[in-house]
């Protein structure tokens, strides 16, 4: 599956943005979906997993309550509304996919490292300025 993300650019803090990451191929609906992000000198963390269907979600406590990942199937589609934006939320976006149909997705290492992903996006930068 080839990934292509959208949707980045600058906004002040506060405010809010909308990534899209559009994937190409008939098979979307086997992938578990992920956006991760990584700012200059640090590594590449995730932001939001979400399974095959939509009906599961994960998000590390840095995010939670101001990013929403959903996903469209019909439209090979995953987003990632983003709120309240942060300075520190200023980084590049990736959207990442793993082939799996897991029920439930959680907080461990198989859904939250860039390591469990065999399948990325170019990245879109997110810049939040103070």
């Amino acid at each position: 599956v080839q990934l292509q993300a959208s949707g980045g650019g600058l906004v002040q803090a506060g405010g809010s943005l909308r990534l899209s990451c559009r994937a190409s191929g008939s098979s979307f609906s086997r992938f578990a979906m992920a956006w991760f992000r990584q700012a200059p000198g640090k590594e590449r963390d995730v932001v939001a997993t979400i399974n095959w269907n939509g009906g599961s979600t994960f998000y590390p406590d840095s995010v939670k309550g101001r990013f929403t990942i959903s996903r469209d199937n019909a439209k090979n589609t995953v987003y990632l509304q983003m709120i309240s934006l942060r300075p520190e939320d200023t980084a590049v976006y990736y959207c990442a996919a793993k082939r799996q149909m897991a029920a439930t997705i959680d907080g461990g290492p198989d859904y939250t490292s860039s390591r469990g992903y065999a399948y990325w996006g170019q990245g879109t930068q997110v810049t939040v300025s103070s």
